[in-house]
C-alpha cells in the first residue's frame, strides 16, 4: 500500500470512529496528519474524555483499519471513488467550515461542524468543478403544490443557465429541484446522509440513478452506513459550504432546511428564502428566516437567485413590471389628450384641447400619434376612442 493510500485509509477509519464534523479529530488531522492522528486516538490519547469513550465504544465493534480497508473494496465494487483534501477535485469552499461558529449553538450537530475528512462520490464529474457554480435548493419533505412548483422552476432555470443544483435527495422540495435540473439537461448533485449503496429515501431510487448517470451522488459516510436522523443535520453543513448560495423554498418552523440556511448565513454565503402564504405551516420557517436575519434575501424566481450569486453586472434581475401597453411610450401631453377623450361619442379638436388643457396645435400632433397607435379614430363628429371588442358570450 502506498503512502497516499495509507493516508486515505486512515481518513476512512477516522470517519468511522467519530462522526463527520468532529472538530477535535479535524484539528488532530490538520496538526499531525491522518495516519498519526489515527494512531494517537487508537492508543487512547484522544484530547477529551467524551471522544475517548466514543472511540472505545466504536473500536469494540471492529478494527478501524480493517473496516476502512473493507470500505475501500466496497467502494470499488460500487463503481464509486473516495475523494480527500489531497485530491485536485476537493472543493475549496469546504475550508470555510473551519471558521463556522453558530450563535447560541449547544447541540452536537450545531457545534461539531468541521470540514469533512473524505467523501464517497458516484458519478463522472470532478466534484470541485461540479460545485464551482452551484446553488443549494432545499426545503420541506412534506412540500405543498406551491413549493414543489417553485422548486422545479428554480431547478430548471438554474440548470438551463449552466448552474449546478445541489440538494439532499429527499422527497418534496429536494426531489423537485433535482428533477427540474435534470429536465433542463443541467447538472445536479445529491448530498446524502448515508452510504451510496443505500441512498435514502428508497422511493427516490430511480431519481438517484438518474443523478449518478449525469451528475453526482456524494456522501461522507462509507458504503453500508445507515441514514440515521442526526446524519441529515450533520450533512447540511456540506450543502451550505460547498455551494455558492442557498435557497430555502419551503420549511416548517423547525426544519433541517432552515438549519442549512443558518449555516449558509454564518459562513457567510448568499442565503435566500421564497415567501409563501402566511397561512401555510410550510412557509413559517422561510418567513422567520427573512424576519430574523436581515442578510437573508427574499427571492421569487431564478432571476433573483442569479442576482444574488452571479457575477456583478452580468446577472441582474429585471425590474418587476406588468405587460407592455401601447400607452407606455406616451408623453405627458399625449396622456392628457387621451385621458380627456370622452368614453362614448366623438369630440372636436378645440373642445378636446380645452378638456386636456393643451393648446390646439399640440393636441393635433398628439391625436396623429394616438391614431398611429390605434387608440383613437377620426370620425365625422371629431375624434373618438377606439372601442375594444367585448368577448362574445357563449350560447347554450
Amino acid at each position: 500500500m502506498s503512502t497516499r493510500e495509507e493516508r486515505t485509509l486512515a481518513r476512512i477509519a477516522l470517519t468511522w470512529l467519530a462522526e463527520p464534523g468532529t472538530r477535535s479529530v479535524a484539528r488532530l488531522v490538520d496538526r499531525l496528519g491522518s495516519v498519526a492522528a489515527l494512531d494517537l486516538l487508537l492508543d487512547g490519547r484522544a484530547p477529551d474524555e467524551k471522544l475517548r469513550a466514543s472511540i472505545a465504544a466504536r473500536s469494540a465493534d471492529g478494527d478501524p483499519r480493517a473496516v476502512a480497508y473493507d470500505a475501500m473494496a466496497r467502494t470499488d465494487r460500487l463503481g464509486a471513488r473516495i475523494v480527500t483534501p489531497e485530491d485536485a477535485e476537493w472543493p475549496p469552499g469546504l475550508a470555510d467550515l473551519r471558521e463556522l461558529r453558530l450563535p447560541g449553538a449547544y447541540r452536537k450537530v450545531d457545534t461539531e461542524t468541521a470540514p469533512p475528512l473524505c467523501f464517497w462520490v458516484r458519478g463522472s464529474w470532478p466534484l470541485a468543478e461540479a460545485l464551482d457554480r452551484s446553488v443549494a435548493v432545499v426545503g420541506a419533505r412534506a412540500a405543498t403544490g406551491y413549493g414543489t412548483h417553485i422548486a422545479t422552476e428554480l431547478g430548471y432555470g438554474l440548470g438551463d443557465r449552466g448552474w449546478t443544483v445541489v440538494s439532499g435527495g429527499a422527497f418534496g422540495i429536494d426531489a423537485a429541484a433535482h428533477r427540474g435540473a435534470l429536465t433542463a439537461g443541467g447538472l445536479t448533485v445529491a448530498v446524502l446522509a448515508c452510504g451510496l449503496d443505500r441512498p435514502y429515501p428508497m422511493g427516490n431510487a430511480a431519481l438517484f440513478d438518474r443523478i449518478a448517470d449525469t451528475g453526482l451522488l456524494v456522501s461522507e459516510w462509507m458504503p453500508g452506513a445507515e441514514p440515521l436522523r442526526p446524519r441529515f443535520l450533520i450533512r447540511n453543513r456540506v450543502i451550505a459550504a460547498g455551494t455558492v448560495g442557498t435557497v430555502v423554498v419551503e420549511a416548517s418552523a423547525r426544519s433541517g432546511a432552515t438549519q442549512t440556511g443558518h449555516r449558509a448565513l454564518a459562513m457567510p454565503r448568499p442565503t435566500m428564502a421564497v415567501p409563501g402564504p402566511v397561512t401555510s405551516a410550510m412557509s413559517v420557517g422561510t418567513h422567520e428566516l427573512l424576519r430574523d436575519y436581515p442578510k437573508a434575501r427574499l427571492v421569487t424566481g431564478v432571476a433573483h437567485v442569479l442576482e444574488e450569486v452571479g457575477r456583478i453586472g452580468d446577472d441582474l434581475a429585471p425590474p418587476a413590471r406588468g405587460p407592455d401597453r401601447p400607452t407606455d411610450a406616451l408623453d405627458d401631453d399625449a396622456r392628457s389628450v387621451l385621458e380627456a377623450m370622452p368614453r362614448r361619442g366623438g369630440v372636436g379638436v378645440e373642445r378636446l384641447a380645452a378638456r386636456a388643457g393643451v393648446d390646439v396645435r399640440t393636441t393635433l400632433r398628439k391625436l396623429s400619434l394616438l391614431e398611429e397607435l390605434t387608440l383613437v379614430v377620426r370620425r365625422d363628429d371629431g375624434y373618438a376612442l377606439v372601442s375594444t371588442p367585448r368577448p362574445r358570450r357563449a350560447t347554450t
